[in-house]
């Protein structure tokens, strides 16, 4: 039976093996197409600066965003005493500073952190998880949140975004470019031009499946350190059973904030079936629970 530490141990071999595929399969990507219309290392550079502007945007303002998107409010602790406390209390157990404590009036339960790092961090929570969790639940989901500010989660899903929009501009400039394409010079393109028009259509969809899967890892790694931090599982895994017996939408949610939630906002009961799993962004909720049954 693994421990909290040999958990998070695992957890973090493995997501750096993913991030690591991820970044070979970018420059891949780039190289292919660079190849196919003979750009050299021109085309895969212009794309990555061209990318890069607007994922710094959402690296430096992201979490306000994110929060916009939420329709979040900030609260202090005369407003919710519990959460404040909670939020203050396991913050100073991790050692980070105490984020900015945010609350949307949703009925749906759920929560998510964002921010670039502890200095910088959020947490946001609905106001269907107050009214759903007792005061152990709620340090059980707390505490996966500030895992994820813990462990620069919300930086490293920063960053896997600069990847994504790397390989959508990537594949949009060889589209294009497919109309500007001088057939003399470009004749010999052969195999390389097939491989681009491939990874062109492919690429995005594989990016986002690495995506989801980066994502799906790091919440079985924000739960051993919520079980770490709490000392007591239980909290964590009774939140995970109650909101997944979730049968209200979260309408302020979109596919570029699902990944930031405790549990998928569109994962309504019993709504994800088969190939459809592919495209969650969390792992199953039972088996997370299964996960933290084996801390106790």
């Amino acid at each position: 039976m693994l421990n909290v530490y040999e958990q998070i141990g695992r957890n973090k071999r493995r997501s750096a093996i993913i991030i690591a595929f991820f970044i070979i399969f970018v420059v891949s990507v780039g190289w292919i197409i660079s190849q196919a219309l003979n750009w050299g290392l021109w085309g895969v550079v212009l794309a990555f600066l061209l990318s890069g502007g607007g994922s710094l945007i959402s690296y430096f303002h992201g979490d306000k965003i994110a929060l916009a998107m939420a329709g979040a409010h900030p609260i202090d602790k005369n407003e919710e005493f519990t959460l404040y406390t909670v939020v203050e209390n396991l913050s100073l157990v991790s050692r980070i500073p105490t984020p900015k404590i945010y609350v949307n009036n949703e009925r749906a339960p759920n929560a998510f952190a964002c921010g670039r790092d502890p200095q910088h961090a959020n947490i946001c929570v609905t106001r269907g998880l107050l009214n759903t969790l007792n005061r152990t639940e709620l340090e059980g989901v707390i505490g996966h949140e500030i895992s994820h500010i813990k462990n620069f989660d919300t930086r490293l899903f920063a960053i896997v975004a600069i990847l994504i929009g790397s390989i959508s501009i990537l594949a949009n400039f060889f589209m294009r470019s497919l109309y500007w394409r001088d057939n003399d010079r470009n004749q010999g393109g052969g195999i390389f031009l097939i491989l681009g028009i491939i990874l062109s259509i492919l690429s995005p969809l594989i990016g986002q499946l690495i995506q989801l899967a980066i994502s799906r890892r790091r919440e079985f790694l924000a739960d051993a350190g919520s079980a770490m931090i709490t000392r007591q599982p239980q909290g964590l895994i009774n939140a995970l059973k109650k909101i997944s017996q979730n049968t209200i939408p979260l309408h302020s949610a979109n596919s570029a904030t699902a990944h930031f939630y405790i549990s998928n906002p569109f994962n309504i009961k019993g709504t994800v079936r088969g190939m459809a799993k592919l495209f969650n962004t969390h792992p199953p909720i039972e088996k997370r629970v299964r996960e933290l049954e084996k801390m106790m």
